[in-house]
């Protein structure tokens, strides 16, 4: 079999970046990089209304809430498809403020702080079934429950999350429509 005359036949032929140039010349260092182009972010994530929390991957926060959409606990009047599109933006803003695509606890610190786990009183269930009523088409709705949370209570462990539920809940009845 005929090999590429660019792949080397021994271990210590390794790639030399000036072989072609004249001897004596030699390519300048790198430059460091600066966000100086048009079209390029500068450093720190703008903030604001409607600007959501970026991160790695969110969208894989949809799958899992799929996963465990049959098991959420909702109202007999609140539609199943905006409480699963409020819990994965929840989750999706967990992940995103840990700097990390996300997993199963995301989902479940998620849940807890919106009720679906079947922790909600009444009041607050009531509350949620209204807010989140058609808020899986209307994205400005969406926003507004899921930056409810303070970002200290997101980025608790799902045990600690549990007991702060109630101060979330409240910030987004708050916040939220």
């Amino acid at each position: 079999m005929p090999t590429d005359p660019f792949v080397p036949s021994r271990l210590d032929e390794r790639p030399r970046q000036e072989q072609n140039l004249a001897p004596g010349v030699h390519l300048p260092p790198a430059r460091s990089w600066r966000a100086d182009r048009p079209g390029d972010i500068a450093p720190g994530w703008p903030e604001g209304t409607l600007l959501g929390s970026p991160g790695p991957n969110v969208g894989y926060a949809l799958k899992l809430v799929h996963r465990v959409a049959d098991s959420m606990v909702v109202a007999a009047h609140e539609p199943r498809d905006d409480a699963v599109s409020v819990t994965a933006d929840l989750a999706m803003r967990r992940a995103a403020l840990r700097g990390r695509a996300p997993i199963p606890e995301d989902v479940d610190v998620a849940m807890t702080l919106l009720g679906y786990d079947g922790s909600a009183d009444e009041s607050f269930a009531a509350w949620r079934a209204g807010a989140v009523s058609h808020a899986g088409h209307d994205y400005p709705a969406r926003r507004e429950i899921v930056d409810g949370p303070p970002d200290e209570v997101l980025t608790l462990e799902l045990s600690e999350a549990v007991a702060r539920a109630g101060e979330a809940r409240a910030a987004m009845r708050r916040t939220g429509p």
